[in-house]
């Protein structure tokens, strides 16, 4: 009779390098794509400073035209459009820059402020950073790539997890390989394995911790994961939650959709109430063609407004926009990605003052510490070291995966997918069982996944002999 083997209280060594394996295999090019558009993305600040160069450089004589004028100006240039924001200008020589909306699609228009001439007109979404932004958060295909990418995240930080447990020194003498690489000319010669194997482990140790810390940081902005946090703030308060950040494109398409003006100042209620009939009204330009004509709306309270915003010195960028169903006032805020800079204002199209302000500090606790994480995200909290810590990061990513890659192609037999070899007899010790547990709880991705995988292997597999030997699970 068999003696049954006692409950291992940690995980044997080579579950977890099997549970690693795999983990990176499905990751690595997830990881490579998103550290490549991270570290660009850090810099977003300095890049569009240098594509807006020439329209922050203004020769401008003489007072500008007043705020309402310009943005007159650029709907003359969208006919079919609303206004959706009006910018401050970043100087007196900068370009007045107007955000207007066309069937959830944002259009940025300059206009020079003096003249009003327009300068440049560009589609929001096709901006250098903004493509970035979205191939880093939705791989470019929208709720299938933000689903994709949470998925990749989750399974990066069992990755993760699982490297630091194997990085862990078990019979090493000393802090070489551990906290630094061999480079003796030994190791670095042809036979470099124990090299790579060491700038692997190393590189892993030491950007494991930031890492975990933008994969969590990154997660409410997912589709899938964050749209359930946002269900379970709003069951738990029983109020439409505000969150000063979105769940992937189509949550901003949906924003921009909903966001309709309703009455303001010399525009009357019948045309309120009328205003998707006069949408379709046609009229004919000055070359014999139709357009969609928009009902006048006067913008002069934004003169008054303009002032008032400046005076306050917020961080840039800040948009001041029109009353919309969405809310029925005057609003300016300050978009700064240094979240803790932000600030939301209520304003008086009437007098020009500022009803209310809601700063940083008066968001709840979850949306201050959500903020907080973003900012350090997107390297943009503490200057440009913050920058600096996040390319670091995001390097050693690259240099983690190539590495990894390397480890693999040269230990994997022909025919073989690599694995390190399954135990015969595998005991599932119980800290290895209550973190699967957590995490999939934690990570529905994960848990969704692990239980195909399972599925998989237990009734698919075991009927395929040679994808079973190929994956090493004999």
């Amino acid at each position: 009779m068999r003696q049954a083997q006692p409950t291992r209280q940690w995980p044997a060594y080579n579950t977890i390098w099997r549970w690693h394996f795999y983990a990176g295999l499905f990751c690595i090019p997830f990881v490579l794509v998103l550290a490549i558009t991270g570290g660009v993305y850090l810099f977003k600040p300095q890049v569009e400073a240098a594509l807006n160069q020439p329209y922050n450089q203004l020769n401008i004589a003489g007072l500008p035209q007043i705020a309402s004028a310009q943005v007159n100006a650029a709907l003359a240039a969208a006919p079919n459009a609303t206004l959706n924001a009006y910018e401050l200008p970043l100087t007196p020589q900068s370009a007045v820059q107007v955000l207007v909306s066309e069937s959830g699609e944002l259009t940025r228009i300059y206009v020079h402020p003096k003249t009003l001439q327009i300068l440049k007109i560009e589609q929001e979404d096709n901006k250098l950073m903004q493509v970035v932004h979205r191939l880093h958060g939705e791989l470019l295909i929208g709720s299938i790539g933000s689903n994709l990418v949470e998925l990749a995240a989750s399974w990066t930080i069992v990755m993760l997890i699982t490297g630091l447990y194997l990085w862990w020194p078990r019979h090493m003498k000393g802090i070489a390989g551990i906290v630094y690489p061999r480079l003796s000319k030994g190791n670095v010669g042809k036979n470099n394995r124990l090299l790579w194997r060491d700038l692997h482990a190393v590189t892993g140790f030491w950007i494991s911790f930031f890492t975990l810390f933008l994969l969590l940081s990154g997660l409410p902005w997912a589709k899938s994961w964050g749209g359930l946090l946002k269900e379970i703030r709003h069951i738990g308060t029983g109020n439409v939650v505000q969150q000063d950040w979105t769940t992937g494109r189509s949550a901003d398409i949906n924003s921009h959709r909903n966001t309709i003006f309703s009455k303001i100042n010399m525009v009357s209620k019948a045309d309120s109430e009328h205003i998707d009939h006069i949408r379709h009204e046609h009229m004919a330009d000055k070359v014999g063609m139709h357009q969609v004509m928009m009902p006048q709306i006067d913008y002069r309270p934004l003169d008054r407004l303009v002032t008032t915003v400046k005076s306050l010195n917020l961080a840039p960028p800040v948009l001041i926009s029109p009353p919309s169903k969405k809310s029925p006032e005057w609003t300016a805020s300050s978009k700064a990605q240094n979240r803790p800079l932000r600030a939301d204002l209520i304003l008086d199209g009437v007098s020009g003052s500022v009803k209310s302000r809601k700063d940083f500090a008066d968001r709840p606790l979850l949306d201050r510490i959500i903020g907080t994480g973003v900012a350090i995200h997107e390297g943009q909290l503490f200057g440009w070291f913050n920058q600096l810590l996040g390319l670091i990061t995001a390097i050693g990513l690259v240099l983690l995966s190539v590495s990894a890659i390397i480890l693999w192609w040269r230990r994997r037999s022909p025919g073989l997918l690599g694995a390190p070899q399954a135990r015969t007899e595998p005991s599932y010790a119980p800290l290895l069982v209550a973190s699967i547990i957590l995490l999939g709880v934690l990570l529905p991705f994960l848990g969704i996944s692990l239980i195909v995988l399972l599925l998989v292997e237990r009734w698919v597999l075991c009927y395929i002999p040679p994808a079973k030997n190929f994956l090493g699970l004999n």
